[in-house]
C-alpha cells in the first residue's frame, strides 16, 4: 500500500499529463522516478519495496535540496535561465513537503529542552539535542 503522499504525487502526475504545463509534468515524473528508485533500493536491502510516508518525505527533501543547490550553482555560473528552471521545480516539490518551522519555534523548543534538562555543560549537549528533536517532531506532527 503506497503512502498517501505517494498516491497524491501519482494522481497529480496523471492530471498533469492532461495539462499544458510541461514543467509540472516533468518535475512530477522526476519525483515519481526518484521514489521508485528508492523503492528498488529498499527492496534490494530489506526485501520490502513499500516506502513509508516518512521515507517518501526524505526522497522529496533530497530532491528539493538538489534543486536548491543546482540553482545556486547556475546563478554563480551566470546561467539565470537554468537557475530559474531549478527554482520553479523546487517550488513544485515544496508543495508536497510540510511547511518549515520558523526560527522562533525552533528556539522555543530548544529553550524548553534546556529548561527541562538543566545541562551542566557541553557534555550534556547530546541529551539537550535529543529532547529538542522530540519536541520539534511533536510540533511537526500536530
Amino acid at each position: 500500500m503506497a503512502s498517501d503522499l505517494q498516491n497524491k504525487i501519482s494522481g497529480d502526475l496523471n492530471d498533469s499529463l492532461k495539462s499544458a504545463d510541461p514543467l509540472l509534468r516533468e518535475t512530477l515524473r522526476f519525483l515519481s522516478a526518484a521514489i521508485h528508485n528508492r523503492e528498488i533500493e529498499k527492496r534490494t536491502k530489506t526485501g520490502q519495496a513499500e516506502l513509508s510516508g516518512e521515507e517518501v518525505l526524505e526522497v522529496l527533501a533530497r530532491e528539493a535540496k538538489k534543486r536548491k543547490e543546482a540553482a545556486e550553482l547556475y546563478e554563480k555560473g551566470n546561467r539565470p535561465e537554468l537557475a530559474k528552471k531549478e527554482i520553479a521545480e523546487l517550488q513544485i516539490i515544496k508543495k508536497y513537503l510540510p511547511e518549515e518551522m520558523s526560527g522562533a519555534e525552533i528556539e522555543k523548543a530548544v529553550e524548553a529542552a534546556v529548561a527541562k534538562l538543566q545541562p551542566a555543560g557541553a557534555k550534556d549537549l547530546g541529551r539537550v539535542m535529543g529532547e529538542a528533536m522530540k519536541r520539534l517532531e511533536k510540533l511537526g506532527n500536530s
